[in-house]
């Protein structure tokens, strides 16, 4: 397996990887640095699990936020509105798997 590549966002900027793309999933690398918000959005017809690998990620999901420290996992439902947000001083990284893909 592969590791994730090194990533040093400016602060409020936010880097994404593509790791793997399918036909039935896609899991994605987010790199948020200090400030970067990935605004809340929902995805109908797949369910979308964070799972946080370095330092504290603001998971909003709703109207609900949580902080989730490394190693973590959320799930978000189908149709469920969610976003992340990194209220730190470092970078936070996470992936994001969507499946089944629309």
């Amino acid at each position: 397996m592969d590791e994730l590549p090194d990533v040093t966002p400016e602060p409020g900027e936010i880097e994404t990887r593509e790791l793997v793309v399918d036909d039935a999933a896609l899991v994605k690398a987010f790199f948020l640095g200090p400030g970067a918000e990935l605004d809340s959005h929902d995805h109908p017809e797949s369910l979308n699990v964070f799972h946080v690998l370095a330092g504290t990620v603001t998971v909003i999901q709703e109207d609900d936020e949580e902080d989730v420290v490394a190693p973590g996992v959320v799930a978000h439902e189908r149709g469920v509105a969610h976003g992340a947000r990194n209220d730190t001083e470092d970078t936070a990284v996470f992936t994001a798997t969507l499946a089944p893909l629309p």
